[in-house]
C-alpha cells in the first residue's frame, strides 16, 4: 500500500493535539477539527463568572501534564508554558487538629505522617525514585510489556487493591488515611473496589516527583503551547467544525484519529465500524459525574486550618470513613449529604487569574452519572464547614451541572470527566480489544476512553499515533 501522507484529527483536546503533533513529527500533513470555537476540550480557561476572572473549564491542577513523557519532550516552555507550584501539593483539613499535608519532598512527607511515615515511604519511594521510568510504564498502553516489570509488579500489588483495604492495613493515623482517601477518590470508584488505589498512588507519586502545579494563566496555556508546537510542524487547526460524518474530512486511505468517546465515535463512524466493534462501543460504560462550581471571590477562602493556604489543591471530606460513604453513595446512584469536594485556589499563587486583590476558586464534587440534582448548597456547606465565612466572600458563582459540562464539551458524557468508568474490564479493554485501533483500516480512537485514561497528559493520543505509524511501516 501507499503510505498515507495526510492525517485528520477530530477533537482538539490534549489527546487530539498530542496525536496530531506525533503524526506531524513523522512527516504527515495534519488537520485538526474542533467543534467548539475555543480549542482545548477540558483544558480551556474562560471568564465564566465576571470579567477579568479567569476560570479553568475542566482540569485546573495538572500533575500529569507536568509528568507526561510526551509533553516533556516538547518545547512547551518556549511557547509560553510556565508552571507554578504551591509550597505543598495538597492539603486535607479535618474537623479538629491540624490539616493533613502532602509535602512535595518525600522525606518531609514521611516525617509529617509520623508512625505512618515508614509505610508511606515503602510504597511511594520506589515510584518517585524512578519516576521517569515508572511514568512511562504507568502511562503506557495496557498491552505493552513494562520496561521495568518487577517495579510495575510491585506497584500493581498495591494498585489493584481497594483503597479501603490498603489504607486500613498500611496506615494507622486518621489523617494519613483521610488524605489517602481523597487521593483515591479521584478514581470515581467506591473505595472498596479493586483499582481504587491505583489513581491515588500515581497522584501521590507525582506529587513527590513533579508536584501538583498549575500553568500560569490557566490550563489554556497548555493547549496554546501544544498548538504552537503543531503549527511549527505545519499542522492546521479548524475550529467551529463539528464533524457529523468522517466522509466530510477524509478521502479513502487517509488516516483519521478521533479524540472522542465511544458514543461520539458511533455517531460519526458507525457505518464504517465492524459489527463486533460497534457492539463493544455500545456496551462501553460511562462513570459518575462531576458537579462543578466556579467562584469569583472578594478575598481568599477563609480556611480555619492555616495549612490550607500552602497549597493550590485542597480536599474536603473529613475522615476516610466519611469519604468512603460519599463515594459509595455516588456509585450507587445517590447523592451524598456531605460530598467529597475538590478545591483549587489558583489565584493565591497566580495573579493573572483575577483582578488585583480578588480571587477565583474551582470546586467540584462527585454525583451519579447525568445527575440533575443541584448540589450547590451541599458543596457550600462543606466549604463553610472548613472555611467559615466562605459565602461572604462570594461575588459570583457559575454552576456547571453534568448536563452543562456535556453541553460545553461533548466528550464529558453525562458529566463523566474521565472518559469512562475505570472498572477492571475497562482497564484492560478500553474501549475494546485493541484499545486505539478500531478494526477499520486507518481509523483510530485516541481519547481518554483509551489507555491510560483520564487526565491532561496527551498519552492516549501519543500512543494511538505510534500504533498507527507502526502499522504503516509494517504494511509498506
Amino acid at each position: 500500500m501507499n503510505e498515507p501522507h495526510i492525517a485528520h484529527v477530530v477533537g482538539a483536546g490534549p489527546n487530539g493535539l498530542a496525536a496530531a503533533i506525533a503524526l506531524a513529527q513523522a512527516g504527515l500533513k495534519v488537520n485538526v477539527y474542533e467543534a467548539e470555537s475555543q480549542p482545548g476540550g477540558a483544558a480551556r480557561t474562560m471568564e465564566l463568572t465576571l470579567p477579568g476572572y479567569r476560570h479553568d473549564f475542566g482540569s485546573a491542577v495538572l500533575p500529569m501534564a507536568a509528568a507526561s513523557p510526551f509533553f516533556s519532550k516538547l518545547p512547551l516552555d518556549r511557547h509560553g508554558l510556565d508552571w507554578i507550584h504551591g509550597p505543598a501539593p495538597l492539603v486535607h483539613p479535618l474537623d479538629d487538629g491540624p490539616a493533613a499535608v502532602l509535602e512535595r519532598d518525600l522525606k518531609l512527607a514521611a516525617s509529617a505522617f509520623g508512625t505512618d511515615g515508614p509505610a508511606w515511604t515503602s510504597i511511594l519511594e520506589p515510584l518517585t525514585a524512578n519516576w521517569r521510568a515508572f511514568a512511562a510504564d504507568a502511562l503506557g498502553p495496557v498491552a505493552q510489556i513494562p520496561r521495568h516489570p518487577i517495579r510495575m509488579a510491585e506497584f500493581g500489588f498495591h494498585a489493584f487493591q481497594p483503597a479501603a483495604s490498603l489504607a486500613r492495613v498500611r496506615f494507622v493515623d486518621e489523617r494519613t488515611r483521610a488524605l489517602f482517601a481523597g487521593l483515591a477518590a479521584h478514581s470515581f470508584l467506591r473505595l472498596s473496589q479493586p483499582l481504587s488505589s491505583a489513581v491515588g498512588l500515581v497522584l501521590a507519586a507525582a506529587a513527590h516527583a513533579v508536584g501538583w502545579p498549575i500553568p500560569r494563566g490557566g490550563s489554556q496555556a497548555v493547549t496554546d503551547a501544544l498548538l504552537a508546537c503543531l503549527r511549527d510542524l505545519g499542522g492546521e487547526l479548524h475550529t467551529g467544525r463539528r464533524i457529523a460524518a468522517l466522509d466530510e474530512i477524509a478521502a479513502p486511505g487517509e488516516l483519521i484519529f478521533c479524540d472522542l468517546t465511544p458514543r461520539q465515535l458511533l455517531a460519526i463512524a458507525g457505518g464504517r465500524l465492524r459489527p463486533q466493534y460497534r457492539r463493544d462501543l455500545e456496551s462501553f460504560r460511562y462513570g459518575p459525574a462531576a458537579f462543578k462550581i466556579d467562584y469569583a471571590l472578594s478575598a481568599p477562602i477563609p480556611w480555619r486550618a492555616p495549612e490550607c493556604l500552602r497549597s493550590i489543591s485542597v480536599h474536603l471530606g473529613g475522615t476516610f470513613e466519611e469519604i468512603e460513604r460519599a463515594e459509595f453513595a455516588t456509585t450507587h446512584g445517590r447523592v451524598a449529604d456531605r460530598p467529597f469536594v475538590l478545591v483549587a485556589q489558583p489565584s493565591l499563587f497566580d495573579s493573572t487569574r483575577a483582578p488585583a486583590g480578588k480571587h477565583v476558586a474551582w470546586v467540584y464534587c462527585h454525583v451519579p452519572h447525568g445527575c440533575a440534582i443541584d448540589m450547590t448548597s451541599r458543596v457550600e456547606a462543606q466549604l463553610e464547614r472548613f472555611a467559615p465565612g466562605f459565602r461572604d466572600c462570594v461575588l459570583a458563582r457559575r454552576v456547571l451541572a453534568p448536563h452543562d459540562l456535556e453541553t460545553m464539551d461533548a466528550n464529558l458524557v453525562g458529566g463523566d470527566i474521565n472518559g469512562g468508568e475505570l472498572s477492571l474490564r475497562q482497564f484492560f479493554f478500553r474501549p475494546a480489544l485493541g484499545n486505539y485501533f478500531t478494526g477499520t483500516p486507518n481509523l483510530y480512537i485516541c481519547s481518554a476512553s483509551t489507555p491510560p485514561g483520564g487526565g491532561v497528559h496527551g498519552m492516549c493520543g501519543y500512543h494511538a499515533a505510534q500504533m498507527a505509524l507502526r502499522r504503516i511501516r509494517r504494511e509498506l
